[in-house]
Formats: C-alpha cells, sequence, structure tokens
C-alpha cells in the first residue's frame, strides 16, 4: 500500500491508497483542497471538521447533479437507439418493397 502526502486547505495529511493510485489521489485531494478553499473564502474559517463537512456536501451535490445529468443522457440515448432500430427496420422494410416491384417491372419487360 502506497503512501501519499496530500495537502488540503494548507495542512498536511498522510493518506494510504493502493499502488499505482498516487496520482489519482493527488488530483482529487486537489479537487477537495479548491473546493474546501471556496467555502473558507466564501463563509470563513469555521473549524477544520465544518469546513471539510461544507466542501464534502458541496462536491456530493455536484456529483448528484451529475449523475442526475448522466441518467437522463443514457434514456435520451436508449430512446434514440429504439427510435433508430425503428427507423432502420421501415427503411429496409421499404427497400425490400422496392426490390420486389423493380423484380416484378423486370420480369414483365422481360415476357
Amino acid at each position: 500500500m502506497a503512501q501519499v502526502t496530500i495537502e488540503v486547505n494548507g495542512r498536511p495529511y498522510t493518506v494510504g491508497c493502493e499502488d499505482g493510485q498516487e496520482a489519482n489521489l493527488a488530483e482529487l485531494a486537489r479537487l477537495f483542497d479548491r473546493q474546501v478553499r471556496q467555502v473558507s473564502q466564501e463563509v470563513g474559517q469555521l473549524g477544520e471538521t465544518r469546513l471539510f463537512l461544507m466542501g464534502a456536501l458541496l462536491l456530493a451535490d455536484e456529483l448528484a447533479d451529475t449523475r442526475l445529468r448522466l441518467a437522463h443522457a443514457q434514456a435520451d440515448l436508449a430512446r434514440l437507439q429504439s427510435e433508430n432500430a425503428r427507423v432502420e427496420g421501415r427503411a429496409a422494410i421499404a427497400l425490400d418493397t422496392a426490390a420486389r416491384k423493380i423484380e416484378a417491372l423486370t420480369q414483365k419487360v422481360a415476357r
């Protein structure tokens, strides 16, 4: 298990993570640090625990919003895929009908 020292609101914290995940953890820490610093600028120092709680809640709100948008996008994609399949089916029927008419006309002309 790897150890990474991250900094949040100017204070260092040593955190463990799986080997190979150090860069990802450092990026997540930077994201959280930016959120905590923004909360601190907007409402002032609340104490570390409350400041971290507010930062985490704001990030959780962003995550929930992103999940909702993703669910809507997935529903739209499923609807469009279904609509596309119906259109392709109708196009295939139309092409088959046209091919049959062409064959019938070809047979009449050949007689």
